[in-house]
């Protein structure tokens, strides 16, 4: 019995507050922080998508696809949110009877890329400097 009383006692007895740790301003959370950190450019997939385009004129869908090793759906996601930032575009046509998919890096595609490059760069840099 006299344990239960303890238990309940200890439960209702506030925690000791811990020592607030000094906040640590790293490279990343610098890198958050800064205006011209592309987010949408940022994601896995469409980082790769961007990249190959930026090396290859265009890529087609069923190229991409096994280049990332994606699903279509997933791959449809990516490459649809680059087209809104018009970062990438995309020209629809048949091969024969069969869908054809080709996207291409668009100018502000490839300024929004050397601007993520960029950033990352200086991110290296600072942290190797640390």
């Amino acid at each position: 019995m006299a344990s239960r009383v303890n238990a309940r006692v200890r439960s209702r007895t506030p925690a000791p507050k811990r020592a607030a740790r000094p906040a640590l301003v790293s490279a990343a959370a610098r890198a958050e922080a800064d205006s011209s950190f592309e987010r949408l450019v940022y994601e896995r997939v469409r980082l790769g998508m961007m990249s190959a385009l930026a090396v290859r004129d265009e890529l087609t869908f069923s190229e991409m696809k096994a280049l990332f090793q994606v699903s279509d759906g997933n791959l449809s996601a990516h490459a649809r949110k680059l087209e809104e930032a018009n970062y990438v575009t995309c020209t629809k046509s048949f091969d024969g009877r069969r869908p054809k998919s080709v996207y291409r890096l668009t100018s502000s595609g490839r300024a929004a890329l050397n601007r993520y490059l960029d950033h990352v760069e200086a991110v290296i840099k600072a942290t190797r400097r640390a």
